[in-house]
C-alpha cells in the first residue's frame, strides 16, 4: 500500500525549493496537470476542515435523564400513574384528577430536560467559525496557465500558487519564489505575534521549529499584507496548521468536565439517592405486617395473608418519599440564579455565554493569559525616542504617552519642542513620509492599514505637530472632526509633511540591508533619500550624524558607542527600535523624477538598494511596543490579593514577554526569572515531573514562543493538578486551549469569531480587569447559591422526616406527592431565587480561592437540617394529628367546621376502621360553605383528612417561608442582617404565601391539589405552629458562633 505524502516526516521549511519542487514532482512554471490533481484529489481529498457531526436532539434530550435523581423520579411518576390507573376509581377520583401526580412529575422532568439541553455545549460553533476563516478561491498555476479564481477546496499538494497583498493564504503552503523584494504575513491569530511577519525563501534548519520560525511557510487562514510570491501548497484540510486547530477544539470539547458545583450536586444526588432506598426500605420494615399476615406452625409460616390494596398504599409511600427527598426545584432555581448572574455581568462588561460558567468563576485559582490583546492593547505605540542634543556625545530621550492609535490619546512628555530643531524635524518628516500606513475608526476603536509599526510612527508625528506656527494651528483647529465619511481619520500633521515632501521613488525594505526608504523631492527642488530600519544596519552605513542645531558631524567611535547604549537600554526594556537617517548628495538620484528618468533601472533592482542607503546621516532612534494596558497593573495585584496566581501564555518572544510581565508587576523589577519564565518549547522538553513541579511553584510564571499545543497542554496539566483554570485569549491559536479550560474567555473587541466561540465568556472591553470584576461576582453568586441550596435541602429534610413520621406512626399520608411537588418547585422557588440576590461580602477578594473539592454541606450544617428537619416533621405530623384528636390547642377552637374528634389509639390503627363496632364520623362544613361529606365512615381518613391536609400543607409553607429568612446568612443572626438587608426576599415571601393562598381559594386548583380553605383561627394555629423555626435556628447558629470563638481561642 502506498504511504500518502502527509504521513512522512516532510519539514518543508527545512528544504531548498528544488527539494520540496522534487519531492511533489511539479515544475514551478508548469504547474500540476490536471490528471495528476484529480490522483492527488483521491489521494488527499478536497482542502477543507472536516464537518463534525454534532449529537442529534434526541441523544441531548436522552442524556439529560441520565441522572440518578432524575431517575428516581421516573420510577415514581410510572408508579404513581400505575397506582392513579387500578386505583383511581376506588379513591373517588376520575379523569384528570387521578393522573395529577404523575403528569406534574413528568412535566418536572420535560422541563428541565428543555433547559438542560439549552444549555448544552457544542464544538459546533467554533469549528464553523473556523471555516470562515477559510480562503474560498486563488490563483493557481494549473497545466502551464494560471486559473485566477480556483475554489480552495480544490487545492492539493504540489499546486503552484500565486498570492498577492491582500490575500488570504488557502493552505499550508512553501514559499518558492518572491515576486516583490519583500513578503509580509499577518499571522498573529494563529501565532500571537504582534506584527506581521517577513517571510523568504531560504530553509531553515531546524527539522523540530515552531511555527514563529518557519519563516519561508504561510499558513491558511493567515492574510499577506506586503508584497506578493508564488508558493507550493504542502499540506491541505485536517492537515494544515489550522486544521490541528480544529482536532484539538474537537478534542478539547470532548475533555470537557462539569462545573464544581456540578459535581458538588451530583455527590449530594448519589448520596440522597442512598439515603432515599435506606428510608424506604425502613418505612416498608416497620409497616410489613399491616400488608403481609401469617401464622407460625410447627416453627414454620403457614397461612400467609397479602393485602394487595395495602402494599400499594406503601408504594404510594415511597413515591412521596421520593418526591419529598428531591429538590425538583433546585435545577430552575440555580439556572434562574445564573441568569441574573449574567445580566450583572453584562452589565460589568463580561458577557458570560454559558450559564455555569458564573458559578465556575468564582473558584478559579489560576488565570493563564495570551499577552497580545489581553494584557496589550495589540495597539503598537511609541513610548521613547532620542536624537542626539548640541554634541556628539550627549543625546535627549523624550517619553510618549498613550496606548493606542488615536493621535489625541496621550502626549509627548514635557513637549518644549513646539519649534521644532532640525533633529526633530527631519525624524518627523521620516516618520510621516517614509511610511505606507493609514488609521481608521470602527466605531470603537482606531485601527492601521498597513504595517502597525508604521501607524504608530503616524501617530507620533500628530503629537509632535509641524515647525510651521499657521499651519499648526490650522491642524490644532480641525482636529475635532478628524475622522471623515468613509471612517479614515485625517492624519493632518503628516499630510502637511507628506505635501512639503513629494514621494518619487521607493525602495522596499529586504532581509539583507533591513531598511527601507523614499527618494522625496524637498520645497527647495533638490532631492532627498529618507530612511528608516534596523538601527546597527544604519549605523554601519552612516558617516554622519546630525546635532540639534543642524549641523554635520562625522560618527566617532565615542559616538556610535553612546548611541548603542541607548540602543541597549531601550532593547532591553522590550522595545522594537527603529533608526531613522537621510541622506542629500544622492548622484545620479539628486534629479530623479519618475520611471522615465535614465537611472530607473537601478530602482528595480534591490541589488543596488545597499550602494544608494550608504554615506547616511543618522538622526535618531524611536522604540515601539505593543503597550501593556493602563488597568492591568492593578488586577495583578488584585489577583494575587485573592490568591489566584496568573500565567502568561504567548506567542511572542521571551525578551518582551519578560519585559511586559515586569512593566505589569507580574514579576518585580530584579526578580530573577529562573524557573519562571520559558519558552513552550523548553516547557514540553522538562520531564513530566518537573513540570509539575515547576508549575507548583508560587508566583507568576510566563510561556513564550507557545503554540496551541503547547497552550493546551499547560492548561490539561494545571487541572491534573486540581486548578480551577480560566484561560484568556483572542487569536485562532488560544481556541483549543480556551475550550479546554474550565473558563474560556474571549476578547469581545479584538478577539477572532473562533476564540468567541469557543469561550465560555466574552469580555466587551477586552479588559483584562474585567475578569477580576467577573471573578468577585461569580464568589458572590457562589455564595449566595450555597444559601438557597442548603436552603431548599434543609425544606427536603422536614419533608422526608414528616413522611417518615407518618409511615412510622401508621397514621393516614399528612401530604401527597403533588403537594410536595407544589411546595417544592413553586413555593420554594421565589424565596430561593431571592437569596440569590444576597449582597456580597466587603472582603470577597481578599479571601483565597475555595477548593473545588470544598464540602457543600459541612456536618455541622447537616446535624442543624436534621434538627430543623425534625421540628418541620413533627410540625406537621403533629398539627395533622391536633385536628384528629383535640378539640382546641392553646385557647385556639379546632371544631368550629363540626368534625369529628377521635382517639389517638384509632388514629394510629385507622387501618382496622372496618372492624371497630359503632365507628360514626360526621359530615363537616369548609370555608366557604362547602360540606365534606362521606357515605362509608371509614371515608373520614381518606375523603375526610383534606381539612387536616390542608393544615400540614400550611405549616409546611409557613415553616419554609421562615426559614428561608434563617438562609440569609450561616451564622449570622438575624438581628445582625435584618430581613430588610434583602428586600427581593421579603417580595419573594409574599409571592409564595399569594401562590399557596391561590390553590386553597380557588375551587378547579383546590380540587387538583387536595387542599380546602382555612379560616383565619385556621390560620393563627398554621403561623404559631411555624415560627418557632426562627426560634430554633438562631439558638443552632448561637451555637455554631461559641464554637468558632472557642476554636479562635485556642489557636491563639
Amino acid at each position: 500500500m502506498e504511504v500518502p505524502i502527509e504521513e512522512k516526516p516532510f519539514p518543508a521549511w527545512s528544504w531548498s525549493v528544488e527539494e520540496c519542487l522534487k519531492e511533489y514532482g511539479v515544475k514551478l512554471e508548469r504547474g500540476l496537470s490536471t490528471s495528476e490533481v484529480q490522483r492527488r484529489r483521491e489521494k488527499y481529498g478536497w482542502n477543507e476542515l472536516a464537518k463534525e457531526k454534532g449529537k442529534p436532539l434526541w441523544q441531548l434530550v436522552l442524556e439529560q435523564f441520565d441522572d440518578l435523581l432524575v431517575k428516581i423520579l421516573l420510577i415514581a411518576a410510572f408508579i404513581s400513574f400505575i397506582l392513579a390507573y387500578f386505583h383511581g376509581g376506588e379513591t373517588g377520583e376520575s379523569g384528570f384528577e387521578a393522573y395529577v401526580e404523575p403528569l406534574v412529575i413528568i412535566l418536572i422532568l420535560v422541563l428541565n430536560a428543555i433547559v438542560g439541553v439549552w444549555q448544552e455545549n457544542n464544538a459546533e460553533k467554533a469549528l464553523e467559525a473556523l471555516k470562515e476563516l477559510q480562503c474560498e478561491s486563488g490563483k493557481v498555476l494549473r497545466d502551464g496557465n494560471f486559473v485566477p479564481d480556483l475554489p480552495a477546496r480544490e487545492l492539493v499538494p504540489g499546486d503552484i500558487v500565486e498570492l498577492r497583498v491582500g490575500d488570504k493564504v488557502p493552505a499550508d503552503m512553501r514559499v518558492a519564489a518572491l515576486k516583490t523584494s519583500t513578503l509580509r504575513a499577518e499571522q498573529s491569530s494563529l501565532t500571537g505575534e504582534a506584527m506581521p511577519v517577513l517571510k523568504g525563501t531560504s530553509p531553515v534548519f531546524l527539522d523540530d521549529c515552531e511555527l514563529q520560525a518557519k519563516e519561508n511557510m504561510v499558513f491558511a487562514g493567515t492574510t499577506v499584507v506586503n508584497g506578493s510570491c508564488v508558493c507550493i501548497v504542502i499540506t491541505t484540510g485536517m492537515n494544515t496548521e489550522i486544521g490541528k486547530i480544529q482536532k484539538q477544539i474537537h478534542e478539547a470539547s470532548l475533555e470537557e468536565s462539569d462545573t464544581p458545583l456540578k459535581k458538588k450536586l451530583d455527590e449530594f444526588g448519589n448520596r440522597l439517592t442512598t439515603a432515599i432506598g435506606i428510608v424506604c426500605l425502613v418505612v416498608w420494615i416497620i409497616n410489613y405486617k399491616n400488608f403481609l399476615s401469617w401464622d407460625v406452625v410447627d416453627g414454620f409460616p403457614s397461612n400467609i395473608k397479602f393485602s394487595f390494596q395495602k402494599c400499594t398504599y406503601y408504594f404510594k409511600i415511597a413515591v412521596a418519599l421520593a418526591v419529598a427527598a428531591i429538590p425538583e426545584g433546585l435545577p430552575a432555581v440555580i439556572t434562574t440564579c445564573l441568569a441574573l448572574g449574567t445580566r450583572k455581568m453584562a452589565q460589568k462588561n463580561a458577557i458570560v455565554r454559558k450559564l455555569p460558567s458564573v458559578e465556575t468563576l468564582g473558584c478559579t485559582t489560576v488565570i493563564c493569559s495570551d499577552k497580545t490583546g489581553t494584557l496589550t492593547t495589540n495597539q503598537m505605540s511609541v513610548t521613547e525616542f532620542f536624537t542626539l542634543g548640541g554634541r556628539t556625545n550627549a543625546s535627549r530621550v523624550i517619553r510618549v504617552e498613550g496606548t493606542t492609535y488615536d493621535p489625541k490619546d496621550g502626549g509627548i512628555i514635557d513637549w518644549t519642542c513646539f519649534n521644532m530643531d532640525a533633529n526633530l524635524q527631519a525624524m518627523a518628516e521620516i516618520c510621516a513620509v517614509c511610511n505606507d500606513a493609514g488609521i481608521y475608526f470602527d466605531g470603537r476603536l482606531f485601527r492601521a492599514t498597513g504595517l502597525p509599526t508604521e501607524a504608530a510612527l503616524k501617530v507620533l508625528v500628530e503629537k509632535m505637530g509641524v515647525p510651521d506656527t499657521k499651519s499648526k494651528n490650522k491642524i490644532t483647529n480641525s482636529q475635532n472632526n478628524m475622522v471623515e465619511s468613509n471612517s479614515t481619520v485625517k492624519l493632518g500633521c503628516c499630510d502637511w509633511w507628506n505635501r512639503r515632501s513629494k514621494r518619487v521613488a521607493t525602495l522596499e525594505f529586504d532581509r539583507v540591508r533591513k531598511s527601507m526608504s523614499v527618494i522625496v523631492r524637498e520645497p527647495d527642488g533638490e532631492n532627498r533619500l529618507l530612511v528608516k530600519g534596523a538601527v546597527e544596519s544604519l549605523l554601519e552605513r552612516s558617516s554622519h550624524v546630525q546635532l540639534a542645531d543642524g549641523s554635520l558631524v562625522p560618527i566617532d567611535e565615542q559616538c556610535r558607542e553612546l548611541l548603542l547604549h541607548r540602543l541597549m537600554e531601550m532593547s532591553s526594556k522590550g522595545l522594537r527600535c527603529l533608526g531613522f537617517a537621510y541622506k542629500d548628495e544622492l548622484g545620479e538620484f539628486s534629479d530623479y523624477y519618475a520611471d522615465t528618468h535614465p537611472s530607473h533601472n537601478k530602482l528595480l533592482d534591490p541589488a543596488c538598494y545597499s550602494a544608494i542607503e550608504s554615506d547616511l546621516v543618522f538622526v535618531g532612534v524611536v522604540g515601539l511596543r505593543d503597550p501593556p494596558r493602563e488597568e492591568v497593573h492593578k488586577a495583578i495585584e488584585d489577583c494575587k490579593e485573592a490568591g489566584i496566581r496568573v500565567m502568561v501564555i504567548t506567542g511572542d518572544n521571551k525578551s518582551t514577554a519578560e519585559a511586559i510581565c515586569r512593566e505589569i508587576s507580574l514579576f518585580s523589577k530584579d526578580e530573577d526569572l529562573k524557573g519562571q519564565s520559558l519558552t513552550g518549547k523548553e516547557f514540553m522538553s522538562l520531564p513530566p515531573s518537573e513540570q509539575v513541579k515547576m508549575l507548583l511553584r508560587p508566583g507568576g510564571k510566563v510561556f513564550s514562543r507557545a503554540e496551541p499545543r503547547h497552550k493546551q497542554e499547560i492548561v490539561r496539566l494545571l487541572k491534573d493538578m486540581g486548578e480551577i483554570v480560566a484561560m484568556t485569549g483572542d487569536g485562532v491559536n488560544d481556541a483549543p486551549a480556551l475550550k479546554l479550560a474550565d473558563i474560556g474567555i474571549a476578547m469581545g473587541i479584538t478577539g477572532t469569531e473562533v476564540a468567541k466561540e469557543a469561550s465560555d465568556m466574552v469580555l466587551a472591553d477586552d479588559n483584562f480587569s474585567t475578569i477580576v470584576t467577573a471573578v468577585a461576582e461569580g464568589r458572590a453568586i457562589y455564595n449566595n447559591m450555597k444559601s438557597f441550596i442548603r436552603y431548599m435541602i434543609s425544606s427536603n429534610v422536614g419533608e422526608v422526616i414528616s413522611i417518615f413520621l407518618t409511615a412510622a406512626l401508621g397514621i393516614p399520608e399528612c401530604m401527597i406527592p403533588v403537594q410536595l411537588l407544589w411546595v417544592n418547585l413553586v413555593t420554594d422557588g421565589p424565596p430561593a431565587t431571592a437569596l440569590g440576590f444576597n449582597p456580597a461580602d466587603v472582603d470577597i477578594m481578599r479571601k483565597p480561592p475555595r477548593k473545588s473539592n470544598d464540602s457543600l454541606i459541612s456536618s455541622w450544617v447537616l446535624v442543624r437540617y436534621l434538627v430543623i428537619g425534625s421540628y418541620v416533621g413533627i410540625a406537621t405530623v403533629g398539627i395533622f394529628v391536633l385536628w384528629y384528636t383535640q378539640a382546641s390547642f392553646l385557647g385556639i377552637n379546632l371544631v368550629g367546621d363540626g368534625h369529628t374528634i377521635i382517639e389517638l389509639s384509632q388514629l394510629l390503627n385507622w387501618g382496622e376502621c372496618h372492624s371497630w363496632p359503632n365507628f360514626t364520623a360526621t359530615p363537616f362544613t369548609v370555608s366557604g360553605g362547602r360540606a365534606i361529606t362521606f357515605s362509608n365512615p371509614c371515608d373520614y381518613f381518606s375523603v375526610g383528612k383534606v381539612k387536616a391536609m390542608t393544615l400540614s400543607l400550611s405549616v409546611l409553607v409557613a415553616i419554609e417561608m421562615f426559614n428561608s429568612l434563617n438562609a440569609l446568612s450561616e451564622e449570622n443572626s438575624l438581628r445582625k442582617i435584618p430581613p430588610w438587608r434583602n428586600p427581593w426576599l421579603m417580595v419573594a415571601m409574599s409571592i409564595s404565601f399569594g401562590l399557596h393562598c391561590l390553590i386553597l381559594y380557588t375551587p378547579f386548583l383546590a380540587n387538583v391539589f387536595g387542599v380546602v380553605p382555612l379560616s383565619l383561627n385556621e390560620w393563627f394555629l398554621v403561623i404559631l405552629i411555624s415560627a418557632p423555626v426562627i426560634l430554633i435556628d438562631e439558638i443552632l447558629k448561637l451555637v455554631a458562633r461559641n464554637q468558632r470563638k472557642v476554636k479562635k481561642e485556642k489557636v491563639a
